[in-house]
């Protein structure tokens, strides 16, 4: 699944995912209107805003963009309604051609970490057919449980041509609470660093892993670290815009070969069009502003790393 992604990077050149994190602050009030008519001020009607939300982005980025990454927290704000609006925003990216990355961050003692990845990656048998569950191509993954709880994603990963992200250092400021704690005078992301790079040799793709990192553009300088630790692993970065991280930031999570990172940004581009940068979309058009942002962002990247 890695080489897929790659391809759409080189394609696009854009090694940029689109966070499709909504919330009702960010959707523009005609479509809440016409919405909550339909449905009511209920979960239903805001899981339906989500929707048509989401779909004016996409229908605007989709062929400049390789990924989308949903978070499901999201989503399951609004419960069932929203997990549906969910699974339609992943299906529907899909039919445009794009990859979905599913941040769920999951992790879990082995049985239940290999239903959720069979239930967010694979298939579940019932009688003689099997049915797919939400069916991204990749899916985040919280490590804490040591390799009891990732390596049924990666035999879900092996058997569907799947790819998960691994949390090693993560953009939000306490992360540093647990990650930067010293173990035998180490810091605790490089041993988590260490393990995605011997967790990925068992599931190679070309010179890449399906068993990538999660490493914050917040912090730069650990980026470039754990990209020595971690030569194989694609890292998904988060953090940029909003929170702070600049093109700037991410030179070092890239390899020689301009590979090897993937960069987040969501509420900078789905919410572009509330932003005094980009003015002339303020009126609500949600999709020209998203794809504005997008070819920013393309710039910043391209600038920063053509600086090398």
């Amino acid at each position: 699944m890695i080489s897929k992604l790659i391809d759409k990077i080189q394609k696009t050149g854009a090694p940029i995912v689109v966070g499709l994190d909504p919330k009702l602050d960010f959707v523009p009030e005609g479509i809440k209107k016409r919405c909550f008519e339909q449905f009511g001020e209920t979960p239903e009607g805001a899981a339906e805003a989500f929707w048509e939300f989401n779909k004016e982005i996409i229908d605007n980025i989709y062929d400049v963009v390789p990924a989308v990454k949903p978070q499901i927290a999201m989503y399951e704000e609004l419960g069932i309604p929203g997990l549906i609006t969910f699974k339609r925003t992943v299906d529907y990216c899909k039919e445009k051609g794009l990859l979905v990355i599913g941040d769920i961050k999951r992790g879990d003692i082995g049985s239940t970490s290999e239903a959720y990845a069979v239930g967010h990656l694979g298939g579940v048998k019932i009688g003689d057919k099997v049915f797919k569950g939400f069916d991204e191509d990749f899916a985040t993954v919280n490590p804490y449980l040591g390799s009891d709880g990732v390596r049924p994603f990666i035999s879900v990963c092996n058997k569907e041509d799947k790819g998960i992200f691994v949390l090693v250092k993560t953009s939000n400021p306490s992360s540093g609470e647990f990650q930067d704690r010293l173990i035998d005078g180490r810091p605790l992301y490089e041993l988590v660093g260490e393990q995605v790079e011997k967790w990925g040799a068992d599931s190679m793709d070309g010179a890449y892993s399906n068993v990538g990192a999660v490493v914050g553009a917040t912090y730069p300088e650990m980026g470039r670290i754990l990209r020595e630790i971690m030569p194989h692993a694609y890292i998904l970065v988060p953090g940029y815009g909003a929170q702070g991280g600049k093109g700037k930031d991410l030179v070092h999570f890239f390899n020689k070969d301009g590979l090897g990172a993937i960069v987040n940004s969501s509420r900078g581009i789905i919410a572009a069009w509330k932003s005094d940068s980009y003015q002339q979309f303020n009126d609500g058009k949600v999709g020209e502003a998203a794809r504005a942002a997008v070819f920013d962002m393309k710039k910043d990247i391209a600038d920063a790393l053509s600086s090398k």
